[in-house]
């Protein structure tokens, strides 16, 4: 099973695919999410989202924002 992401900033949409694995720069720490993960909203800080997929890594900078996590979909709301 593989996670849906989706990274949003207000004058675009800066990421749209699914990935094994995705790091995000919060506010108290990086922090991982991976497949079932429970669902959590989080405050993000400005950094870089790592997205983990069959192909490897590929990075995404976000100057901050919030995440929501549900279901097996990570949604970025990004600055």
């Amino acid at each position: 099973m593989a996670l849906r992401i989706d990274i949003i900033s207000p004058e675009r949409q800066l990421y749209s695919g699914t990935a094994t694995a995705v790091q995000l720069p919060g506010t108290e720490g990086l922090f991982q999410i991976l497949t079932d993960h429970a669902p959590i909203m989080a405050s993000l800080t400005a950094g870089q989202v790592k997205i983990d997929g069959a192909a490897g890594s590929e990075l995404v900078s976000i100057a901050g924002g919030v995440v929501e996590v549900s279901g097996n979909t990570v949604t970025v709301l990004a600055l």
